[in-house]
C-alpha cells in the first residue's frame, strides 16, 4: 500500500517558510519574495512507507503568526519587532493589514492602559485573511486595558461642610458613569415616594408640598427622573419645572407611558421605587457625583476612607468602546482577543429628549409613535394597539463592545469592567451598531472571560427586529454563540432591568458553565418575542384587547423563528433577582425547538424563581438542575386566561432536585407539559447525583 506523504513535506515547508518570514525583515518591513522552495513528495524516496507510515493522519502545522509588539513606550516610527514596538493600537492595524492576507498575525500588547479617543473599528480587512488568523493578545504576565476614559486630577475641596470635591474637565463633558478608585460612583439622586407625586400625559404633578423645592433647583434641563417597576428601569429627562408640574421631555416621556410597567401605571403599583436624579443638592452620601459641563466641572463626595489626592478617577469620554463588524455578505472573520481587558465607557441616549422608555432588558421604545392614545395613562398601561404596533420597532442598548456581521470571533481571558452599558453586544439590531451593520453573526465564542462592574449587562445575543426572528437574508441569521467558563458578577447596577446574559433570538447557542452572581434582574434569559413570532402565532395576542396582529407589519408566521437548540448547562447562578421581582434565575420566551436547561446550580434566590418559562415557551426540557432557596423552582407562565388556547405547551421538568419553593403554573396534559420525577429536599441533604451537580457547576479549571 502506497501512502502520500506530500502534505506532510510542504507542512514543514510552510513551517521554514513562515519561521524565515517571521524573523527580521517581516517585522513591519519589506517582505522578501517567497523563496522556491522544493517539495519531496513519498515518490522521490523509496522507503518512504516505512519512515512515514503514520504520518499521513497530521493536520497541516498551524502557520507560525507574523508578530507585531504594541506598548504605552513605544514609537509609531519604529517597525513593531520584537523590542521595537509601536505606541498606538492604530499603528499596529495598520501593520496587519499589510500582511494579513498572507500570514497569520499576532499583535502583542504590553503592560499598561491604552486611552482611546475614538472608537476602535474592526472592519473586514482586520480579520484574517484567506484562512490565516489576526490575533491581539497580551503578552506574557501582562493585562492591557483598552480605556475609552480619562483621568480627572488636580481634586480641590469645594464644601467643606458637606465634603464635597471639585475638579476641572472639559467644558461640555456630561458622562452618565464615573469610576472612583476602581469602582463604580453613583450619580447623584434622591429616591422620593410615588405618594408624594400624581403622573399625567404632561408630566408629574408634585402633591406634597415638601417637594416644592424641586422648582428652585438650577440647570432643570438636566435633571431626570426614574421609576423601576416590575421589570422595568424607566427614565425620562426634565424639560422644566413650573411651581408644582414637572414638565418632561418629548418624545421620552410619551414612551415611557404606554405599554407594560410603565411610569405612571407600574405593574408592582406602590412597591415601585422612584427617583429624582442629577443635581449637585443631591450630592449627600459617599460616592456620589455629579458634572456641570458648562463650567466644565466634576463635583464628588468621597466615599469613607477615600482620600481624593491619591485616588483614582475616571470619566468616560466613549460611549463605545471597540466595533467589530463586516459589511453585508463580508463578515469580518478570524479575529480573536486574548487577555485583554476593556473599559470606561458611557452611553448617552438616556441623556437626550428620548429618556429610557425601557420595555425589557436593554430593549427601549424610541421615537414617535403613530396613532398615540389620547389617554395613554388610562387606555394604554396595560398595552394597546398603538403600543403594539411599535414591538417590532423597539430599539437595542449598544454595546460598549459591538460584534456584528462577523464570523470566527473569540474573547478569551478577557475583562470586561468599568462599562457604562452592555459590555459585550453579539450579533445586534443595526441600529445597536457604530457600524450601521447588524445581526449576520456566527462562531463567536466568549471563553474564560470576567464581567464585573458595569452599568449594564454582561453579553447581549442577538436581535429583536424582524429580520433577527425571519431573516430576509439566510445569512442574517445569528448562529453558533459559546459562552462558558466565564465570571460574572456585579452587573446591571445602572440599568437594572438588563439580564447578565441575554439570548433573543440565535441557533444553538451554547452558555456553559459560567458564573452568573451579584444581579438586579436575571442571570440568563433566552428567547425573545413572547411567541407572537412563532408559527402560528401567539393566540392570546389576536384578541381584541392586544389586537397585535391588527397593526401593520404585524404577521403571523407560518415558519419557526431562528431561535432553536439552545443549551443552558452547568451554570452556577446565586445572588440574582435582588431588585425585580418578576423573571427567573434563568428566563424562557417562545418556542426553541431542542432547548435544553441542565445540570445548573441556581441558590440565594429567596423568594424568586429558579426556572421561569414564560410566555410561548415551548420544546424545552428543564432537568437535572438543583435549586436552593427558592421561592419557586420553576414557574410556566401559560397565560391560564386566555384558556383554551394553548400558549406554553411541550415542555418537561425532569429529575430536577429542589430544597424549598415549589412548582408553580398549568403542568398538563391539554398543553403536554409535564413534571417528572422531580425530587424535594430537606435542607442540604442532597442525594450523591445532586452532590455531583453542585460540584461541577460553574467555570472549569483551564487544561494545563
Amino acid at each position: 500500500m502506497t501512502r502520500d506523504t506530500s502534505l506532510f513535506h510542504r507542512g514543514r515547508a510552510a513551517v521554514l517558510l513562515s519561521a524565515v518570514l517571521a524573523s527580521g525583515a517581516a517585522h513591519g518591513a519589506q517582505l522578501p519574495p517567497a523563496p522556491n522552495i522544493p517539495v519531496t513528495t513519498a515518490t522521490d524516496r523509496p522507503n518512504s512507507e516505512k519512515a512515514f507510515s503514520s504520518v499521513e493522519i497530521h493536520e497541516r502545522p498551524a502557520p507560525v503568526p507574523i508578530v507585531f509588539e504594541v506598548a504605552p513606550g513605544g514609537s509609531d516610527s519604529a517597525d513593531g519587532a520584537p523590542g521595537r514596538p509601536f505606541a498606538t493600537l492604530a499603528r499596529a492595524q495598520a501593520a496587519v493589514r499589510s500582511v494579513n492576507k498572507t500570514h497569520s498575525v499576532t499583535v502583542r500588547l504590553a503592560d499598561g492602559v491604552y486611552r482611546l479617543t475614538k472608537p476602535l473599528r474592526f472592519s473586514v480587512e482586520d480579520g484574517g485573511q484567506n484562512g490565516y488568523v489576526v490575533r491581539w493578545e497580551a503578552a506574557k504576565g501582562a493585562r492591557p486595558i483598552l480605556s475609552g476614559g480619562q483621568p480627572i486630577q488636580g481634586w480641590r475641596q469645594a464644601d467643606a461642610a458637606r465634603d464635597i470635591w471639585v475638579a476641572d474637565i472639559p467644558r461640555g463633558a456630561d458622562p452618565r458613569q464615573i469610576w472612583v478608585n476602581d469602582r463604580l460612583a453613583r450619580r447623584a439622586a434622591v429616591e422620593a415616594p410615588r405618594k408624594a407625586f400624581a403622573f399625567h400625559d404632561w408630566g408629574i404633578q408634585i402633591v406634597d408640598p415638601a417637594w416644592r423645592f424641586l422648582a428652585d433647583l438650577p440647570d432643570q434641563t438636566r435633571l431626570e427622573v426614574e421609576n423601576t417597576g416590575f421589570f422595568t428601569d424607566r427614565r425620562a429627562r426634565v424639560e422644566r419645572i413650573q411651581g408644582d408640574r414637572i414638565l418632561l421631555a418629548q418624545p421620552g416621556w410619551r414612551n415611557n407611558l404606554i405599554g407594560y410597567d410603565t411610569f405612571a401605571r407600574p405593574v408592582s403599583g406602590d412597591r415601585a421605587r422612584f427617583f429624582i436624579g442629577n443635581a449637585l443638592a443631591f450630592v449627600r452620601a459617599g460616592g456620589d457625583w455629579w458634572a456641570d459641563p458648562a463650567q466644565g466641572k466634576l463635583y464628588y463626595k468621597p466615599r469613607d476612607g477615600e482620600i481624593m489626592a491619591s485616588s483614582q478617577v475616571v470619566m468616560p469620554r466613549l460611549e463605545a468602546l471597540v466595533s467589530i463588524a463586516g459589511r453585508p455578505g463580508q463578515p469580518v472573520r478570524d479575529l480573536q482577543f486574548a487577555g485583554v481587558g476593556f473599559a470606561h465607557t458611557s452611553w448617552l441616549g438616556p441623556s437626550s429628549a428620548e429618556g429610557y422608555a425601557s420595555q425589557q432588558s436593554g430593549a427601549f421604545l424610541s421615537g414617535q409613535v403613530p396613532n398615540y392614545p389620547s389617554d395613554p395613562i388610562r387606555d394604554c398601561s396595560w398595552g394597546c394597539w398603538a403600543f403594539e404596533g411599535m414591538r417590532n420597532q423597539w430599539r437595542q442598548q449598544p454595546a460598549a463592545v459591538q460584534v456584528a456581521a462577523a464570523a470566527r470571533v473569540v474573547f478569551e481571558d478577557a475583562e470586561f469592567a468599568h462599562l457604562g452599558q452592555i459590555a459585550l453586544g453579539i450579533g445586534n439590531d443595526a441600529g445597536a451598531n457604530l457600524s450601521g451593520a447588524g445581526l449576520e453573526t456566527r462562531s463567536v465564542e466568549v471563553v474564560r472571560s470576567r464581567f464585573r462592574d458595569l452599568a449594564g449587562g454582561a453579553i447581549m445575543v442577538g436581535g429583536v427586529s424582524p429580520d433577527a426572528h425571519h431573516p430576509a437574508r439566510p445569512e442574517q441569521a445569528v448562529r453558533d454563540i459559546i459562552i462558558r467558563d466565564n465570571t460574572i458578577q456585579g452587573v446591571s447596577q445602572v440599568y437594572r432591568e438588563q439580564a447578565a446574559i441575554l439570548v433573543t433570538y440565535a441557533s444553538a447557542a451554547v452558555i456553559l458553565h459560567n458564573e452568573v452572581s451579584d444581579a438586579p434582574y436575571d442571570g440568563i434569559d433566552v428567547g425573545w418575542g413572547w411567541g407572537v413570532n412563532d408559527p402560528g402565532g401567539n393566540t392570546a395576542y389576536m384578541t381584541l384587547g392586544r389586537g397585535y396582529y391588527d397593526q401593520p407589519g404585524n404577521r403571523v408566521y407560518d415558519t419557526p423563528t431562528t431561535l432553536r437548540d439552545t443549551v443552558i448547562v452547568g451554570n452556577r447562578v446565586h445572588g440574582v433577582k435582588r431588585w425585580f421581582p418578576d423573571g427567573g434565575a434563568i428566563y424562557h420566551l417562545s418556542a426553541d425547538p431542542g432547548a435544553l436547561i441542565a445540570e445548573n446550580h441556581v441558590y440565594d434566590v429567596p423568594g424568586g424563581i429558579g426556572v421561569y418559562l414564560d410566555e410561548g415557551s415551548r420544546y424545552v426540557t428543564v432537568r437535572d438542575n438543583v435549586f436552593d432557596g427558592l421561592g419557586l423552582w420553576v414557574n410556566l407562565n401559560a397565560l391560564d386566561g386566555a384558556y383554551p388556547r394553548r400558549t406554553a405547551a411541550d415542555n418537561v421538568a425532569r429529575g430536577n432536585w429542589h430544597s424549598g419553593g415549589k412548582a408553580n403554573g398549568s403542568w398538563s396534559d391539554y398543553a403536554n407539559n409535564r413534571l417528572i420525577d422531580n425530587v424535594a429536599v430537606e435542607g442540604q441533604a442532597w442525594p450523591a447525583p445532586a452532590r455531583e451537580v453542585i460540584a461541577r457547576a460553574g467555570p472549569r479549571p483551564a487544561k494545563p
